[in-house]
């Protein structure tokens, strides 16, 4: 296990990042949510790194990374996982990517496949719209930012109330990030968001697939995940009892599905 560190990307921007599990094993790169850092994956760790060097970092605007002013795009994050692969000498990765995470995976899939194995698509859209919802929350950021108001609309979006209603443990560590998070950050990646639309290039992809849809998913539709499915070639859809985050709602279901899927094309 090591601890977080950086790279800096071609644009000057530090991105941090964490290594956990043995060197020797293949790479599993993890890509969050917009609104959390590296660790809303902490509960999958210990399972991920039986088999995987697991590969984490935090967007730029997040966590530990640098915050640049102005608006994010697309093509800079997922450069910088190119970067960031380059800085660490990996040559291919498996990739898992949830919400922001997939819009990210969906871009390496269209334009950076020979660096990936493996690719898996979680709880995620190719386009999010309308363009205006985002206009106006990128406008309220900038002008009277208020973090607890947004933390507690994106809690409310991404867990089932009942969690929510018995201050489930799981959900206050989502509420930190949150609150964490710079005004700009969030303000950065929502322009990145809107500004996306891969709904036909996906259809580029040639990377074995896996999508993971929830379905009571409110953010990213379930029919969005099956609109991926159904266009990227040969892909596979995993449908979960879950909202937005079914790592979190069901953490054993999620890995066994994500080990299950790459150690069988790993295999095969």
């Amino acid at each position: 296990m090591h601890d977080t560190t950086f790279i800096t990307a071609g644009d000057g921007c530090r991105i941090a990042y964490r290594l956990d599990g043995a060197d020797d094993n293949p790479v599993l790169v993890l890509s969050n949510s917009i609104g959390t850092t590296l660790h809303m994956w902490d509960a999958q760790i210990a399972a991920l790194t039986e088999h995987f060097c697991v590969l984490r970092y935090d967007f730029r605007g997040h966590g530990k990374s640098d915050v640049p002013p102005g608006a994010y795009s697309m093509d800079r994050l997922g450069r910088d996982v190119v970067e960031l692969l380059d800085a660490l000498n990996i040559g291919r990765a498996h990739f898992l990517g949830l919400s922001l995470g997939g819009f990210v995976g969906q871009w390496l899939g269209i334009h950076a496949s020979d660096r990936i194995d493996q690719l898996i698509l979680s709880n995620t859209s190719s386009r999010l719209g309308p363009v205006s919802e985002f206009d106006a929350r990128i406008k309220a950021l900038k002008t009277s930012p208020d973090m607890a108001a947004v933390a507690e609309g994106f809690l409310a979006a991404w867990f089932p109330r009942p969690m929510l209603e018995v201050m489930h443990p799981e959900v206050q560590p989502f509420r930190d990030m949150l609150l964490s998070t710079p005004p700009q950050g969030l303000a950065g990646l929502y322009a990145a968001v809107r500004d996306a639309d891969m709904r036909r290039t996906i259809a580029l992809i040639d990377r074995p697939t896996l999508v993971i849809a929830g379905t009571d998913d409110t953010v990213t539709l379930a029919s969005h995940g099956e609109h991926i499915a159904s266009t990227v070639p040969g892909a596979r859809l995993v449908m979960m009892p879950a909202v937005h985050l079914p790592n979190i709602e069901h953490p054993k279901m999620y890995a066994r599905t994500v080990l299950d899927f790459l150690r069988e094309t790993e295999v095969a």
